[in-house]
């Protein structure tokens, strides 16, 4: 067995689409998924609203956010990296 660590939270990638609310971005996540009976590819997009405690992101940049304890009834993510300025 390898002694590598295990990461439990869950880490997504995403487009910024909005940051004007205050320590708040909104992140669109794509997804490419296989439909279940005509096992055509799909898209499919889902948007989370993420934390960002210094507001460093903005729109149109490439971020990873990971999961984290609810901070408010909506965000339960907060930004992790930005991987790519717009």
């Amino acid at each position: 067995m390898s002694d590598a660590p295990v990461s439990l939270t869950r880490r997504m990638s995403g487009v910024v689409v909005s940051d004007s609310a205050d320590k708040t971005i909104a992140v669109r996540i794509d997804r490419r998924v296989r439909h279940p009976l005509y096992k055509k590819i799909i898209g499919r997009r889902s948007k989370l609203q993420a934390h960002d405690e210094n507001n460093e992101a903005k729109m149109g940049d490439r971020v990873t956010i990971e999961e984290c304890r609810p901070i408010s009834k909506t965000k339960s993510w907060k930004l992790s990296s930005i991987d790519e300025k717009a």
